[in-house]
């Protein structure tokens, strides 16, 4: 009955899972919707069961936000990528614009290194460069090792597999400076060399796009070894200096051939910001960038940790804040002569000097010993020396106590009151004119018109001979000798030996009130040290391009004869009075003939000694640029002590060699023997030499075959005027002399000196008087 029962009910189709059955995606259908109605009214009239809403539209949603997110991704890629071609159609039309804007790439050249003047002494070593970049270019063989491997570690680590430009460093760099991570270049060592050799530091967008079709243009054209050495020879690394050779020499006074490690490493870190990193101006901060190059070169495999720790040691601490070194005077005085002798400089020059290195530093230390030990307590803050062979090669300059601090050359430049050192001109006119050394005058006070002449000790010694008289600097025979020779003729003498300057043909010449340079008054003493020739000053021997082409060559080997040869062996002898016991005692040179002279200027503004041996001549200058006076300070003080430091160090090792003339010892009578020196034993006379040159190095004897040019002829020796004799004639050159009123017996050589008896010297035998 069960199965009868259940099969006569009628099953209605349900939509909506009303029988039981639920199914999330079964079809279901209301009464309401059924065409037939019977059963609406029954459903109707039943409560209203709650209707579920249908999983199905809660499902919808899920779908299509599912769907949406993919899309959105694809579209996004999709846009990407339409906006990566526009993108890289607009970049390529920027190149396309901008490389339409540079010359044709046929036309492209690497500009000319701007060219060097390299000078160098006479033994081949560099004593400065000059020029724009300030060094010379040096190959990658030449150079220090260190160097390349330092910049390309800091710089630029993939330079040798890039092709110009680094995506990588590009994007590494991108991502530091958006993180805030130290701020990076992207640019390659090509790129940085495009840059300076092209184009401007301006940071544009043409810029950049021209400075990378320049790296793809230098990487096709050159190797990268040429890159590399065309980058090294011209990056700027501060203090004006373009290459590694310029900031080697600026910053550690030495050739980039022997940098070391921690060196180079400093040199690599100024790259980054050579004016503020530059050692000169932050040693501290150099250093530290130092610190990092060595790091990354370590971190390249260029060096290992225990090469780093001496490094660390090598590092210098500090560097001047300009050039340094005497030599630098010297280079200056090249440059400023070398356009009068070989004209505008277009390629590098090689410039071989006269100078001898060796005496350079010891002329530098000389004075500045001096200068550190007693320039304080005399109030001195300056000095200069010059040094000159007998044909004028100057072999020692220095003009000033420091180059770094002060450029101006004292010794060249600077014109000042020669003093007393002047007096040997007064002496040799009147030689000439027919005195002798043992000629008598009065040191009595004396006045010429309006000047009355005093002696520096303001004492007087009476009768006296000239030898005497100049070996103590006595002002008073020395106005006496002016007026007997007359001021043109002692001008003339001097213009003969080499001074330059303008002269004034005065009475008060006599104590060398007349201004000259220090370089020109040693370069007239050097013809008392040569034998009576005249010896030009010269610095620059021979001028030649790198590839051996000579542009100039000096012609000083045949000088003209300006004294003779009894006045230069005469003069030497009094001359030698002065230092063996006169104004120059303290610049005795043991063992060697030496001859000088010491001058002293109004309230010691300005202090000289110029001496010289038969193989050098040097003057020495002692004061303050500003004319302040210094402490009673005379030739024969810190001008003699510095000059004898320098010349017994320039003598060490040498024989010695008597003075021109002085074959053998000479003993003033007027000075007591036991107060000179030992002097250069007699040696004999060698064959007549027939140069100059041969006469400098070899013994200086009065010979007669020193006659390559024309002999001053000698004066004939005129009466000695005896006591109240005539005076000099009122019309002499310069005038005023009318009132010339000496006292007493004042006024020119005692009659006595006619009757003295003079000394035979070796000079006599040869010369067969």
């Amino acid at each position: 009955m069960v199965a009868r029962r259940r099969s006569d009910e009628r099953i209605e189709p349900s939509f909506n899972a009303r029988g039981g059955r639920e199914e999330d995606d079964e079809f279901a259908l209301d009464d309401d919707d059924r065409i037939d109605g019977r059963h609406g009214s029954k459903r109707q009239s039943r409560s209203p069961a709650p209707r579920r809403a249908p999983a199905k539209r809660r499902a919808e949603p899920r779908e299509r936000e599912g769907g949406g997110l993919f899309s959105f991704l694809r579209r996004v890629v999709y846009w990407c990528i339409v906006v990566g071609i526009w993108a890289g159609i607009g970049v390529a039309g920027l190149v396309l614009y901008y490389g339409s804007r540079m010359p044709s790439a046929s036309t492209w050249a690497i500009p000319e290194r701007p060219p060097n003047v390299k000078i160098t002494a006479v033994d081949g070593s560099v004593i400065a460069n000059r020029g724009t970049t300030g060094g010379e270019a040096l190959s990658l063989e030449t150079m220090s090792p260190y160097i390349p491997e330092a910049v390309i570690a800091i710089e630029d680590r993939r330079f040798y597999s890039h092709f110009g430009v680094d995506p990588f460093g590009l994007a590494r760099a991108f991502i530091n400076n958006l993180t805030g991570q130290p701020i990076q270049g992207g640019s390659t060592l090509t790129q940085q060399l495009a840059k300076n050799l092209f184009l401007s530091p301006d940071r544009t967008l043409e810029r950049k796009v021209q400075e990378v079709l320049l790296s793809f243009w230098l990487e096709q054209k050159y190797t990268k070894d040429q890159i590399l050495a065309m980058y090294l020879n011209r990056v700027y690394f501060g203090s004006n200096a373009y290459g590694v050779e310029a900031a080697s020499r600026r910053y550690f006074n030495k050739s980039a051939r022997d940098v070391n490690l921690g060196e180079a490493a400093l040199l690599a870190g100024l790259v980054k910001a050579p004016s503020r990193l530059s050692p000169a101006r932050d040693p501290e901060a150099a250093n530290a960038r130092a610190q990092v190059v060595l790091q990354a070169m370590r971190d390249q495999g260029y060096i290992s940790a225990d090469e780093i720790k001496t490094a660390m040691s090598q590092t210098p601490a500090s560097a001047r804040s300009y050039w340094s070194g005497a030599g630098q005077y010297v280079a200056d005085m090249v440059m400023d002569e070398l356009q009068g002798l070989v004209g505008d400089v277009k390629e590098d020059v090689i410039v071989d000097t006269t100078i001898d290195k060796t005496l350079e530093k010891k002329a530098e230390q000389s004075l500045v010993d001096v200068l550190d030990k007693e320039g304080g307590k005399f109030d001195a803050s300056q000095a200069a020396l010059v040094s000159i062979d007998g044909t004028g090669a100057i072999r020692a300059l220095v003009g000033g106590r420091d180059y770094a601090t002060s450029q101006f050359n004292r010794a060249v430049k600077a014109k000042r009151q020669p003093g007393s050192s002047f007096k040997p001109f007064v002496y040799a006119a009147a030689l000439e004119k027919g005195l002798t050394p043992d000629s008598v005058f009065n040191d009595a006070p004396i006045r010429i018109g309006n000047w009355t002449p005093e002696n520096y000790e303001k004492k007087y010694n009476g009768e006296v001979t000239l030898r005497t008289a100049l070996a103590k600097s006595l002002n008073t025979v020395a106005a006496q000798l002016v007026m007997y020779d007359g001021p043109d003729q002692v001008i003339k003498l001097a213009h003969r030996l080499g001074v330059e300057s303008d002269l004034q043909p005065n009475a008060s010449i006599a104590l060398g009130t007349s201004e000259v340079s220090l370089m020109e008054l040693t370069a007239s003493y050097a013809a008392f040290m040569n034998g009576g020739y005249k010896a030009t000053p010269h610095v620059i021997r021979r001028v030649t391009t790198t590839d051996g082409k000579v542009l100039y060559e000096n012609t000083y080997d045949s000088p003209p004869r300006v004294l003779s040869e009894q006045i230069v062996a005469e003069m030497n002898m009094m001359m030698m009075g002065v230092i063996n016991g006169g104004t120059g005692s303290s610049a005795k040179l043991p063992g060697w003939q030496a001859a000088g002279k010491t001058g002293t200027t109004q309230n010691s503004r300005d202090a000289l000694f110029v001496g010289f041996t038969s193989n050098l001549t040097t003057g020495v200058w002692f004061g303050n640029d500003d004319g302040k006076p210094m402490k009673k300070v005379t030739g024969g003080g810190l001008p003699a002590k510095a000059w004898k430091e320098f010349m017994v160090a320039a003598h060490k090792g040498l024989s010695p060699a008597p003075l021109f003339g002085m074959g053998q010892t000479f003993v003033d009578p007027g000075i007591d023997p036991n107060n000179g020196q030992p002097m250069a034993q007699a040696q004999p006379m060698p064959e007549q030499p027939s140069t100059v040159g041969s006469i400098i190095s070899g013994v200086f004897g009065g010979n007669d075959g020193l006659n390559r040019a024309p002999p001053v002829p000698d004066q004939p020796r005129a009466p000695m005027p005896v006591n109240g004799g005539p005076v000099p004639p009122a019309d002499v050159a310069g005038g005023g002399y009318d009132d010339m009123v000496p006292p007493g017996d004042v006024g020119g050589p005692q009659a006595s000196s006619g009757a003295r008896p003079r000394r035979t010297t070796l000079l006599d035998l040869i010369m067969g008087q």
